[in-house]
């Protein structure tokens, strides 16, 4: 049985009657006058000093906190995986941290998977995986994309109705490279250490470092310092992955030959305030075109045609338009607000009233407003219903709802059933990590740009959605292809995007097109190591 992590405050010790005269007894009898004297200016000290014992007492009963220590359950199992079955050992476990004087501060929970009968480590890569938030667990993409087992929904990725369950998952990652999910600090199983600062690693460069540190130390313990070494983290999961990429390097000298960002954030990138509208026009042209709002002969093209128009546009008059502000002339102004309502599928009015700027928060509820519906943010397929179909944005994001259930309740049967991790504490999905510390000296994008330049080996990959609002496709080519303006790293870049959300993985094909995409990827790195080396 795996104890439990939950740790228990105790109560208070009670403490006993103490009898301040029974110190002033003596065998030889005093003066009265004396004792009395005595007595009284002995009475301040004997009362410390019963404190003190009181005290020493109240220690010594009172159930201390049991000091965090390094507990697994090891598990063995097998899936099918690309049509064969695959023999995998999962550890489920913990790894405690210390400071420099040896001290217990806070214990990091994994799952490290591992294909069985592997002979050759230098040849068989790992890959370090997390997700974002920042507050959220691991569970998406452990049971969600690359991980052995996954949540079941329907073929298209929508939820089925409860009680949810796991399945084998035919496009696992682990044919080809062994997984270690880990939690971040303050949520899944991860936890601070009794009266240490719960908030510690809640800040970009504190989190960049705390994993790190957590990555060194699993990679030494568990031997795999010569193995290929890949990073992969979804949505706030690729800064923490940008910044891993240089903090390990420069801190821990552990250089990676992959960096894979999964519905990629900003990357602490700064691209202005009228450049957000232009990157983001190409994610609202493939929402409307989902949902069948753009005119005919846009609607009846092939998404990939109807986004081309849509970055051409983007690219080029609209940048204009937007450069000249309040002096755009009334006719520029019509001009360019009846080809955003083509290519965005709304009216003219609107993009108007919008000064030509239209919000995400507003798109969301203005595309079906005439049905009285409002479209998802983190994947525009998705549909909800708002209280009052008058506001100016959502109530709720309805693609969230469709997927906090279902993976919340699969992580908890999981965790128990599979990999025997038996434990009462709660598997926080979201965690309490706020304030999260913002570190604008901390720029995750630079952090992997220089890395790349010190590594000519490491490779990035950009993965995403194209119905993604909130970490849209458009925006993330845009924030990789400016990283390093001198375009010398330009083929260590790579790109793949889906028709799906922002956990694109949940659509069975696209599943099965991203597993191709990683593999390719992972290929590709080693084959680039293999040619320079005989350069």
């Amino acid at each position: 049985m795996i104890e439990s992590c939950h740790r228990d405050a105790g109560l208070p010790a009670i403490l006993g009657e103490v009898n301040v005269f029974s110190r002033l007894s003596r065998t030889h009898a005093v003066p009265a006058a004396v004792a009395l004297t005595a007595m009284l200016s002995a009475t301040p000290a004997l009362a410390q000093d019963q404190k003190g014992q009181a005290a020493a007492s109240d220690t010594a009963r009172k159930p201390q906190a049991p000091e965090l220590r390094d507990k697994t359950s090891v598990t063995h199992h097998t899936a099918r995986i690309e049509g064969q079955s695959v023999a995998y050992t999962a550890k489920a476990g913990t790894l405690v941290m210390r400071d420099s004087n040896d001290k217990a501060i806070a214990s990091f929970f994994y799952v490290y998977y591992t294909r069985d009968n592997v002979t050759d480590l230098a040849k068989r890569p790992i890959v370090y995986s997390f997700n974002g938030g920042p507050g959220t667990g691991s569970l998406w993409m452990h049971i969600g994309f690359t991980g052995p087992r996954r949540v079941a929904y329907d073929e298209n990725g929508f939820q089925l109705r409860p009680p949810y369950r796991l399945v084998d998952n035919d496009h696992s990652l682990l044919d080809v490279a062994d997984i270690v999910y880990i939690d971040p600090i303050g949520v899944g199983y991860s936890r601070m250490a009794p009266g240490e600062d719960p908030h510690k690693f809640h800040g970009v460069q504190a989190d960049i470092e705390s994993m790190g540190d957590f990555i060194r130390l699993f990679t030494t313990r568990e031997g795999r310092w010569q193995s290929p070494k890949y990073v992969i983290g979804e949505s706030y999961g690729t800064t923490r992955a940008a910044g891993l990429a240089g903090y390990l390097q420069s801190a821990h000298q552990m250089y990676l030959n992959g960096v894979i960002l999964v519905s990629t954030t900003g990357l602490s990138y700064d691209s202005g305030t009228d450049m957000r509208y232009v990157t983001s026009l190409p994610y609202m042209t493939a929402a409307a075109w989902y949902h069948k709002k753009l005119p005919q002969d846009l609607q009846s093209q092939p998404l990939a045609a109807a986004i081309a128009e849509s970055e051409k546009y983007a690219a080029g008059d609209y940048q204009v338009a937007l450069f000249k502000g309040g002096l755009i002339t009334a006719q520029e102004r019509t001009t360019a607000a009846q080809h955003v309502a083509r290519l965005i599928g709304v009216s003219p009015e609107f993009v108007l009233r919008s000064n030509l700027r239209v919000e995400k928060q507003r798109f969301w509820k203005e595309l079906l407003r005439d049905r009285g519906l409002t479209i998802g943010r983190l994947d525009s397929r998705y549909t909800g219903v708002d209280k009052d179909a008058s506001g100016a944005q959502p109530d709720e994001d309805p693609a969230l709802q469709n997927w906090n259930g279902p993976f919340g309740s699969a992580i908890n049967q999981y965790m128990r059933d599979e990999l025997k991790w038996e434990t009462d504490d709660k598997y926080y999905v979201w965690g309490n990590v706020q304030p999260w510390r913002p570190d604008p000296r901390t720029h995750v994008g630079e952090m992997l740009r220089q890395a790349m330049a010190e590594n000519p080996y490491l490779h990035t990959l950009t993965m995403g959605g194209y119905f993604d609002g909130g970490t849209d496709f458009s925006t993330a080519r845009y924030t990789i292809s400016h990283l390093d303006p001198s375009g010398a790293l330009n083929s260590r870049f790579h790109f793949a995007f889906f028709e799906s959300g922002h956990m694109l993985y949940l659509k069975d094909s696209v599943r099965a097109q991203a597993k191709q995409e990683l593999v390719k990827f992972i290929q590709t790195t080693e084959a680039a190591a293999t040619a320079t080396s005989h350069q």
